[in-house]
């Protein structure tokens, strides 16, 4: 992680405020005002933590510029985006409770330990109040720790495994994106009537807490409907070439491969399936079909016509027609040049729903923002009618499943949505099994 990457700012203070920053870490004198990193002047500072090296860094960069149009709109700057949509008026555009927003950043690098340092960092020597992002389970589950420890809101960025708001959640910790058992139950129909019901799937996950909730997920869901997994490998984060994962699959007897994997790991596991011919294979009298858990479209782009028909499932996706989808695209295309992926759609809307919940909380105490945040029910943020569940801060609404478009029109035009799953289809119990263990325990105001 490079220095510059924890100095960097949306505004930038003073040498001699930035100087009395470092001498003494903020968190120290946390018991003058009541709660970690209180803002004491006109501005206040929030800390996005994303993966700007390593196999995730497409969706950092996303992230990052999201994060940053979401720090023009709550200043007043722009066009205003989601917040016109946005069904709580909370947000007036002048900032958080009128202080100016300024921000740091730092690497992540899809690297647990690596990210944990960097939120530290921020929240030490950098006053954070609010850290946010990331694009891996691991990562996430290991800084939504570090800021419950540290008095510190989580607003997660994008993290799928049922983990995060399962046996790992933390009362400081809170979920926009959906999960993965949210991804089985919205593909497992779509899947039955587009290859029945009579298949064999052989799994290769990613190994780390998100690909083995994703598996459990859509093995789940699949066997439930009468697939037989015939088959499960688990491949390193650091993987580049699955070469050596796909021969065992064509010595098998499975007609579907599910690729558990995400970012790079996904571009390069599916072309490598491509490059030995799965997808023009025929075995046990059907067509050998691919499945994508977790789709998006920085994989599409970069798996190119390799994704084409074949089926995942997504948080969101840039060609929604709702009010909010069309506002945050139009922001984000308009500073950016490109439509925004659904990496940048949950880190822009988690900026918002957190500063949002600070105005109607009047505070920046963690337990107030808690507060203010469970139970909220909200709309115009592109994803419908969605509700922050108390139990566990966990958002709920509809889940789209896609398949990657056999016509595309551009190099943005790669997915089309095939199914809106209602949010009643993917909602469950918060003791349902594959969120077992774990306790979400007590806010944190850290003095």
């Amino acid at each position: 992680m490079s220095k510059g990457n924890l100095t960097r700012r949306g505004v930038l203070k003073t040498g001699a405020v930035a100087g009395a920053s470092l001498a003494v870490p903020t968190y120290l004198s946390a018991q003058d005002s009541g709660f970690t990193n209180a803002p004491t002047g006109s501005t206040v500072t929030l800390g996005f933590n994303v993966p700007q090296s390593g196999p995730y860094a497409d969706e950092g960069a996303d992230e990052l510029r999201a994060y940053e149009l979401a720090v023009e709109h709550l200043n007043g700057e722009g066009d205003g985006g989601m917040l016109n949509t946005f069904s709580s008026k909370a947000l007036q555009g002048n900032g958080i409770l009128g202080k100016k927003v300024e921000f740091v950043t730092g690497d992540t690098q899809t690297k647990s330990d690596a990210a944990r340092a960097s939120a530290k960092s921020m929240i030490e020597k950098d006053g954070a109040v609010m850290i946010t992002g990331g694009s891996s389970s691991g990562v996430a589950v290991a800084v939504q720790a570090l800021c419950q420890e540290a008095g510190i809101i989580f607003m997660a960025g994008l993290t799928h495994s049922n983990d995060t708001t399962g046996k790992d959640k933390k009362a400081n910790g809170f979920r926009h994106f959906f999960n993965s058992y949210m991804s089985g139950a919205a593909l497992a129909p779509v899947l039955e009537a587009n290859y029945g019901a009579d298949r064999k799937a052989y799994h290769l996950t990613a190994d780390y807490n998100w690909g083995y909730t994703t598996e459990e997920a859509v093995r789940s869901s699949t066997e439930a409907m009468g697939w037989e997994t015939v088959g499960t490998v688990l491949t390193p984060l650091t993987q580049t070439d699955f070469s050596s994962y796909i021969t065992p699959v064509l010595q098998s007897d499975a007609d579907v491969l599910v690729l558990n994997h995400y970012g790079g790991n996904m571009v390069n596991s599916l072309t490598n399936a491509v490059q030995f011919g799965l997808r023009d294979r025929v075995v046990n009298g059907k067509n050998f079909e691919i499945v994508v858990p977790l789709y998006s479209r920085l994989m599409a782009k970069g798996a190119g016509a390799n994704v084409k028909g074949i089926f995942g499932s997504t948080n969101w996706h840039w060609s929604l027609q709702d009010e909010g989808s069309k506002a945050f695209v139009q922001s984000f295309g308009t500073k950016y040049g490109f439509p925004p992926s659904q990496a940048a759609h949950t880190c822009y809307v988690q900026a918002l729903l957190y500063a949002d919940a600070v105005e109607r909380a009047g505070s920046f105490a963690p337990c107030a923002v808690g507060e203010a945040l469970k139970d909220f029910e909200f709309d115009g943020m592109g994803n419908g009618p969605t509700l922050y569940r108390g139990d566990d801060h966990q958002c709920f609404k509809d889940v789209l499943v896609v398949k990657g478009k056999e016509n595309p029109s551009s190099e943005f035009d790669l997915l089309e949505i095939v199914e809106v799953t209602p949010v009643d289809q993917v909602t469950y119990a918060p003791d349902h099994p594959q969120f077992a263990g774990g306790q979400l325990g007590s806010c944190n105001n850290g003095a």
